[in-house]
């Protein structure tokens, strides 16, 4: 059952489930033997990360930054830091685990920062990736699906700290967001 605001399900619960467990074993391959630190962006990437961690085979960490690029339904253009780790990153393995990539300006700015740290590796994980709405040049090395440019919610995305829970990625009706 869909939601009433929602206009389209996008990606439904098992499709993602199964693209997420992909995900974890390709992960589990790329990273066996070293301990990684996933580093999840709050608060959209809770749902994801917490399914991505259980699919994946790993001895790794968990830490989370806060970060703010958008108001309402619309990218700012400026990115500020509302929580930052916890654990150093010095010499770690990091694996950004990002909802969603649109303009790429959030995560060109959180591997800019985390570089500084002097991490062994960084990478990006996204779920969503939309790469028509590019500002700045940034690659996910593990994306789980490319989307349209279309305003989602679900799966942990949200408007206006509402539709998170939802099982599944939908297009949110225009009258409602836009």
């Amino acid at each position: 059952m869909t939601h009433p605001d929602i206009e389209r399900v996008l990606l439904g619960e098992a499709e993602i489930q199964a693209r997420i467990k992909e995900l974890g074993q390709t992960i589990s391959r790329d990273y066996a033997g070293r301990r990684l630190l996933l580093v999840g962006i709050l608060k959209g990437s809770v749902v994801f990360l917490s399914d991505l961690l259980r699919s994946a085979a790993l001895d790794c960490e968990v830490d989370f930054m806060c970060v703010s690029s958008y108001s309402g339904s619309g990218s700012t253009g400026q990115v500020r830091v509302l929580l930052d780790l916890r654990e150093s990153a010095d010499g770690k393995d990091l694996l950004i685990v990002e909802d969603i990539m649109d303009t790429g300006l959030t995560l060109h700015y959180l591997l800019e920062n985390l570089k500084t740290r002097n991490p062994r590796s960084i990478e990006v994980c996204v779920l969503l990736d939309k790469p028509q709405c590019r500002q700045v040049p940034v690659k996910a090395k593990y994306t789980g699906f490319q989307i349209p440019n279309a305003f989602v919610v679900g799966f942990g995305l949200d408007y206006n700290e509402r539709y998170r829970q939802l099982p599944f990625v939908g297009v949110l009706r225009e009258e409602v967001c836009c």
